[in-house]
């Protein structure tokens, strides 16, 4: 598998997401950093991949947006009790659990982040948004169903679509990147 190219594959999407999201003025200017959610990344995506795989034939789009609202999820968690957060044995599981994966959009929209209806509405209309930029991404890079390259691009658009329910809620909550020194 060429890693170069899966890199250069992860970074136009990142680049893609964050300019979308820039013009609808849901992200900082800055990045934010995200070193805290890169430490949970891999046990909450390893914990997801067989429910989002599971559903990507039929519900794609889903597969890869509820991964978005699990990020916005974990950020809401890391303002509240970090290291409460992060010691949870399972955190995608927790959030999974409570409503069922089907119903886990509206749980973390109205229970984890607390959304009135109408915020609720615009929060799925972004994150829909945002899903089919994620899935026309793969699409069109024409990878081969079932291949390893298309399993890591897969992953790859999942890690963007969490790290922009991160950045998106973390503004939400009113934080603002600022360089240092």
């Amino acid at each position: 598998m060429d890693i170069s190219y899966i890199d250069q594959y992860e970074q136009k999407l990142h680049s893609s997401l964050w300019q979308f999201l820039q013009s609808k003025k849901v992200v900082d200017a800055m990045e934010p950093d995200a070193t805290d959610f890169e430490t949970v990344w891999q046990q909450v995506c390893t914990s997801y991949l067989p429910d989002g795989v599971r559903e990507f034939e039929g519900y794609a789009t889903v597969s890869v947006g509820w991964m978005m609202y699990v990020g916005m999820a974990i950020a809401k968690q890391w303002d509240a009790d970090w290291d409460a957060c992060r010691k949870q044995a399972d955190i995608y599981t927790a959030l999974r659990d409570v409503r069922g994966y089907d119903c886990m959009d509206e749980y973390i929209s109205e229970d984890v982040l607390r959304l009135k209806p109408n915020e609720c509405k615009d929060l799925a209309k972004l994150i829909g948004s945002c899903a089919q930029m994620g899935v026309h991404s793969l699409q069109r890079e024409q990878f081969e169903p079932g291949s390893p390259l298309a399993f890591h691009a897969y992953v790859r658009t999942l890690h963007q679509m969490y790290l922009m329910g991160v950045a998106v809620q973390l503004l939400k909550m009113g934080y603002k990147m600022t360089k240092i020194g």
